[in-house]
């Protein structure tokens, strides 16, 4: 038994010691061959990641930031989310970047949220095939009768909420409710009941995954995120699936309602 498990244990702790020394060797020749800025990658493997949250989760994240500028300038490397990433505290660098996005910079996203929303994602899109998705859903949304709708709906959702708060009321918790009871209703007709409900508080732990450590084993919030994905995606496809078998069911019936709307006039005309 102990041999075994001596067999089992050599090869996996070599496999990290060689995985943590290729990390070392990568963090300390990354700054002379990518010319990267000054900074910290934190942890192997996990980077300064953990800090971040940490800071976003109190009432001021600020000092997250502002430690790491007085130490670095304000441009600074770091590790967070899985990758090395480079943040900016600067107004013309942000603008240069911002100005030249898609000729010299390419907008990404952490794998965290590159791997919940999927490469089909309209968000992670690039190039033509963003463009066209982009102008279609901009035509979709610029429609009169759309517009007309949405506004109609808008009103309506908003004042739906506001008759049900009492007391304290957090404004970006309902902004938020109110958004996604929208959306619902734009794309599938459903109006807030017990299943949007349901929806939504799937959603929302997909959300709370987008911003973590895209490892399940050293994410809780991510797994739950992964598996909150899983239900989300079920239950839309069994949205379109009904639709679809009832689309189909009423064409039946209009094709079955024509050929024996064409039988009688034939046996009218023969008398």
């Amino acid at each position: 038994m102990e041999s075994s498990l001596a067999m089992f244990l050599y090869p996996l702790l070599l496999s990290l010691s060689l995985s943590l020394f290729i990390f070392l060797l990568l963090r300390a020749t990354a700054g002379r061959r990518r010319r990267l800025p000054p900074g910290n990658l934190g942890l192997p493997f996990l980077g300064e990641t953990l800090q971040l949250i940490s800071a976003y989760k109190t009432e001021n994240p600020e000092p997250f930031i502002d430690d790491r500028v007085s130490k670095y300038g304000a441009v600074f490397t770091t590790h967070v989310f899985g990758e090395p990433t480079v943040f900016s505290a600067d107004p013309d660098t942000n603008r240069f970047i911002l100005q030249n996005e898609g000729r010299l910079f390419e907008s990404s996203y952490p794998g965290s949220i590159s791997n919940l929303l999927g490469r089909h994602s309209l968000l992670l899109m690039r190039g033509s095939l963003h463009k066209r998705m982009h102008s279609l859903t901009m035509s979709f949304a610029n429609s009169a009768i759309i517009r007309d709708h949405l506004l109609l709906d808008i009103d309506r959702l908003v004042r739906l909420n506001m008759d049900a708060w009492t007391g304290r009321v957090l404004l970006m918790e309902e902004a938020k409710k109110i958004t996604f009871q929208l959306t619902v209703k734009q794309l599938m007709s459903f109006d807030p009941c017990e299943w949007t409900e349901n929806l939504m508080k799937e959603y929302m732990l997909v959300i709370e995954g987008f911003f973590t450590i895209p490892l399940p084993i050293f994410s809780t919030t991510y797994r739950r995120a992964i598996q909150a994905r899983g239900k989300v995606a079920e239950a839309l496809s069994l949205v379109v699936r009904e639709r679809r078998r009832e689309r189909e069911r009423r064409e039946k019936e209009r094709h079955a309602g024509g050929v024996a709307g064409r039988g009688r006039r034939r046996r009218r005309l023969l008398r």
